[in-house]
């Protein structure tokens, strides 16, 4: 696991596809779901007829934290969901997970400094999950 300035960072050497899957088995397991997915090669060709690399974002929520957030603080609505991107790269298949610790430090609330403690911990088990 590589700690990037705003998040966590690992590179899976497997085929695109399965690395995709592994990603959605490991927040399923931490109690993610995806709720929103941007496949940025398909957009790309479709509104700019560009060839790109696969690269998807996914927006991961985990219901019960997400919740606590909003009801913590309603403004935090703006910083969910906790991003995560699969992209093909040179070497494997990089996957990245928004430190939410650093999104959650724009709005000084210490109800919210715990929520995203527990979420850090939990997407870092992802990452730990997909290096294993």
């Amino acid at each position: 696991m590589m700690q990037m300035a705003i998040g966590l960072k690992t590179t899976l050497h497997m085929d695109y596809d399965a690395a995709l899957q592994r990603v959605l088995e490991a927040l399923k397991a931490e109690g993610f779901g995806v709720i929103t997915e941007i496949d940025v090669k398909d957009t790309l060709k479709k509104k700019l007829d560009l060839d790109f690399h696969q690269y998807r974002i996914l927006g991961a929520c985990n219901p019960a934290l997400a919740h606590r957030a909003l009801t913590t603080a309603p403004d935090v609505g703006l910083l969910l969901p906790c991003n995560v991107t699969v992209v093909q790269a040179d070497n494997g298949v990089d996957v990245a997970i928004i430190d939410p610790k650093m999104m959650m430090s724009v709005l000084p609330n210490e109800g919210l400094r715990v929520i995203a403690d527990e979420a850090r911990e939990r997407l870092e088990r992802v990452i730990k999950a997909l290096e294993a």
